[in-house]
């Protein structure tokens, strides 16, 4: 099921444009931006402590939403492989917002069951 810019009821579509080359840092491990960015077109790699745990490409896939959540540093660097544009907003917006909440919580879940089935798929193969 892909993720829309309406899902439960937030509309990202409606917040700012970042653009972002390939190559290009979107965020830092370690740094501390305060925003959250939906991704509306692109693909990013996902990287934690030098290993790629992910490729995304999904339209409405969110980033930065750990750092906002645990009200810490990013904890993985995110750097477009192509170019790649997002939709951009204040961290804040989850305190303020339950239907952006709901979104990120529903991305947060679905994350967790890829990562669950690779553990799976892991420990079958000892």
């Amino acid at each position: 099921m892909s993720l829309t810019s309406t899902h439960s009821g937030f509309n990202y579509a409606a917040l700012p444009l970042a653009n972002y080359r390939a190559g290009e840092d979107v965020l830092v491990n370690g740094s501390t931006t305060g925003r959250l960015l939906f991704l509306k077109q692109g693909a990013i790699a996902v990287t934690r402590q030098g290993t790629e745990i992910a490729i995304v490409n999904e339209p409405g896939a969110v980033f930065g939403e750990v750092s906002a959540l645990l009200n810490q540093p990013h904890t993985a660097d995110v750097c477009a492989i192509q170019p790649s544009q997002f939709y951009v907003a204040n961290a804040g917006l989850l305190d303020d917002n339950a239907a952006a909440l709901f979104h990120v919580a529903v991305v947060l879940a679905r994350r967790l069951d890829r990562a669950n089935e690779a553990l799976v798929a892991s420990l079958r193969q000892r």
